[in-house]
């Protein structure tokens, strides 16, 4: 007689274990700790095999009428159900070990020394909120251009333009890997180049060399906080990026050498920076000493000596200045470029005082110590001309770089 739902919940455990039969090779096996087991006996090839298909509750007499005839089916096919159980289980654990998720992470602890800490923690949080859970568990032999393209187009649809090409960028990278690593022989990123929507790109405001002297002007009659004001002084003198201003630390200093010595976890491609202090500059530290001097932090929060200085102090300075949205902190490191650029110092020592990226790793090598005496002179020669514009009203006379453009 086929088993029945009730019959299977009565049964009771015997010293030995049992075999209830429910035809065509299914049977529960009740073992004598309680335990209910599921089995179907079956042949193949002149063979005996018993196939498990489950636990009772857990597998209902349904589920496992179901797996009993699904078994039954591939037998008629010619097929042992369990090697193809086997073989479906060493698939699964291959798609694992070639899901995106999987190879996106191996990328992300590969690539994460070469970044800060929070620019790494932001790229693997872009990638769990807005691709794991549509690619995640995907091989990333199987994604096509076309799911993709869904992923990021679902960004794009909640007008994160930016965010949208970075996540694009930052798959493409993971497929680049896996392809690297063998995993993979094609990039589905590449396909979508120019699919997502541009817009215009705003630049951050900048100064010009003409507005200046009134900035300076308005800089020295600021009526805040000395320390925000002097802030404001150090970032100009140096346009270093303003959460490196903010964070700077006392002993990053060495007012004998006239360096500033940014730590790697500090920059933003986790490489050490120079910057080489002018007189105006170190002026600024020893004005700076006595008011934080005890402190680990040259700019600490007014509501802790542990916490840096916001960058909305900075910020609101320059609103009360009569300054919302016609400049910025970041602003000024533009504004310095294109000055220095414009009295022949070379592009070169620009790039690396301004600390950007360096795409090739073996120039990024060599351009790590280059240009140092050509940048010392060049800072003092910002700073030499800073004093100049302050002096000035109406507009500014560019000064000539020591000996011309050098190489």
């Amino acid at each position: 007689m086929p088993l029945t739902a009730l019959g299977i919940k009565q049964a009771k455990p015997a010293a030995k274990p049992k075999k209830l039969s429910d035809g065509k090779g299914l049977y529960l096996l009740v073992h004598p700790a309680g335990g209910k087991y599921w089995r179907m006996k079956y042949r193949h090839a002149g063979k005996e095999n018993t196939l498990a298909l489950g636990v009772w509750p857990d597998v209902s007499l349904a589920k496992a009428r179901d797996g009993r005839d699904a078994a039954r089916k591939l037998l008629a096919e010619g097929l042992d159900p369990i090697e193809v159980r086997r073989s479906e289980e060493r698939q699964r654990v291959l798609n694992n070990a070639l899901s995106f998720e999987v190879i996106a992470r191996e990328w992300h602890e590969h690539q994460r020394g070469r970044w800060i800490n929070s620019h790494a923690e932001q790229v693997l949080l872009s990638l769990e909120a807005n691709v794991f859970p549509a690619l995640g568990s995907r091989p990333v032999t199987d994604i096509s251009p076309e799911e993709l393209l869904n992923v990021v187009r679902a960004v794009e649809r909640r007008g994160a333009l930016d965010v949208a090409g970075r996540i694009l960028q930052r798959c493409s990278s993971v497929f680049r890997y896996a392809i690297q690593t063998s995993r993979a022989k094609i990039n589905p990123a590449t396909e979508l180049r120019g699919a997502l929507r541009s817009h215009k790109v705003t630049h951050r405001a900048a100064l010009s060399a003409e507005s200046l002297p009134e900035f300076l002007q308005k800089l020295d009659h600021y009526d805040g906080h000395m320390l925000t004001r002097l802030a404001l002084r150090l970032v100009m003198l140096t346009f270093v990026r303003s959460n490196e201003l903010r964070e700077a630390r006392w002993e990053e200093f060495d007012i004998d050498q006239a360096m500033w010595r940014i730590p790697a976890e500090r920059m933003k491609m986790r490489s050490a920076h120079l910057v080489p202090l002018s007189s105006q500059a170190i002026g600024v530290l020893e004005q700076i000493l006595p008011i934080t001097g005890r402190f680990d932090l040259v700019f600490p929060s007014q509501s802790g000596i542990k916490k840096t200085m916001s960058e909305n102090t900075l910020l609101y300075a320059m609103y009360r200045m009569g300054y919302h949205g016609r400049a910025t902190v970041h602003g000024f490191r533009a504004t310095a470029s294109t000055i220095l650029n414009e009295n022949a110092f070379s592009s070169d020592a620009i790039e690396r005082q301004l600390a950007h990226a360096e795409r090739n790793k073996v120039r990024a090598a060599y351009h790590r110590s280059e240009h140092l005496p050509e940048r010392k002179r060049m800072m003092q020669w910002w700073a030499d001309y800073l004093d100049t514009a302050a002096r000035s009203i109406g507009q500014v006379v560019p000064m000539q770089a020591h000996g011309g453009r050098s190489g």
